[in-house]
């Protein structure tokens, strides 16, 4: 199998541990340029990590002859014209999630990946980790018989600091939304995995504690394409915390957490089995050798643009109401 080389446009926090080293330690694949737009840090992390090159330059990245595929881990706000220009070069891209700002810039990227005859994957990696794969596989099993329902439930404290202060994930023209964007995609990628398409959304959106511009509170009802139906709620106003799914079926139920390891929970005829599975120390990785896989022909990613795309229609139908009542406009604030 070839060795892809791999270059990073946007090496900051979430390639320190979660993504970066994974490209590295995936077999066949190698870790060779990464981008920052301050050249200090760039180096900075090419030195620590032992990468050969760095830059301040994306284009330099995505011309560069010894990088055989991009990813992407810049906020949304620019993934949609880096995606461009890397199907333009003719090379696979590996986008973080959420996939773009919206689902029609997602439908641009589609477009233009397809036209270049390049693959277009996103992080969404649950669809690889150990611990998912094993819910999926529970249910594929039918160990609670046919899934009838499926609830969501994602409550967390809000942040301390300013709006002045906040984070990109706070700021809709930057992410896409709040931490509803951030981490509910997550959660309902998941399920796009497990169950199939979402078909049908209705839903709410508010910023109930005034602490900055985004959602800080969702509300959603979802069916499926197999007729399944769903609920989903996200607060990020209260001190309360809580993190559950429960996927219920004809004779038994799955309960788990999306953002720590507590043990997966089976409850059927047989009784309750735990399942005790932690995440490896790169959660990506899992994802990313599948993306290796399958550039060497020896596989199928489970995260595909088509997938991706789904989950920001999703997310776009239950902000619609919100978005157009705050007057935000998507897509002017990126500066190349």
């Amino acid at each position: 199998m070839k060795t892809i080389r791999w270059g990073i446009i946007g090496c900051g926090d979430v390639t320190e541990v979660k993504s970066g080293p994974g490209f590295q330690k995936a077999t066949h694949s190698s870790l060779v340029m990464v981008m920052r737009r301050n050249g200090d840090l760039a180096r900075d992390y090419a030195l620590r990590h032992g990468v050969p090159k760095w830059t301040d330059n994306a284009e330099a990245v995505i011309d560069d002859p010894d990088v055989d595929a991009v990813y992407i881990a810049t906020p949304p706000n620019s993934h949609k014209e880096y995606t461009l220009r890397c199907a333009q070069a003719g090379k696979p891209v590996f986008v973080e999630k959420p996939m773009a700002l919206n689902f029609a810039e997602c439908q641009e990227m589609l477009a233009a990946c397809r036209a270049a005859g390049v693959p277009l994957f996103v992080a969404y990696y649950r669809r690889s980790l150990p611990r998912f794969v094993k819910i999926k596989e529970l249910v594929d099993a039918g160990v609670i018989g046919q899934v009838r329902a499926v609830s969501m439930t994602l409550f967390l404290p809000p942040p301390s600091a300013k709006a002045s202060q906040l984070h990109w994930h706070y700021t809709p023209e930057v992410g896409g939304g709040g931490k509803f964007v951030d981490m509910g995609c997550h959660m309902l990628d998941f399920l796009d995995d497990v169950l199939g398409p979402i078909v049908a959304v209705r839903g709410f959106a508010a910023n109930l504690a005034g602490l900055y511009p985004a959602e800080d509170v969702v509300t959603g009802a979802f069916e499926f394409a197999s007729g399944v139906q769903g609920v989903g709620l996200w607060n990020f106003a209260t001190r309360h915390q809580t993190d559950q799914t429960e996927i219920v079926g004809t004779i038994g139920k799955i309960s788990f957490s999306s953002f720590d390891t507590r043990p997966v929970v089976l409850t059927n005829s047989a009784g309750v089995t735990e399942f005790a599975i932690d995440n490896p120390p790169h959660v990506h990785q899992p994802l990313i050798q599948t993306i290796v896989n399958q550039l060497n022909g020896a596989g199928q990613c489970p995260s595909t643009g088509e997938s991706g795309a789904r989950t920001s229609w999703v997310m776009d139908q239950l902000l619609q109401d919100y978005r157009a009542k705050k007057g935000y406009n998507y897509g002017k604030s990126f500066q190349a």
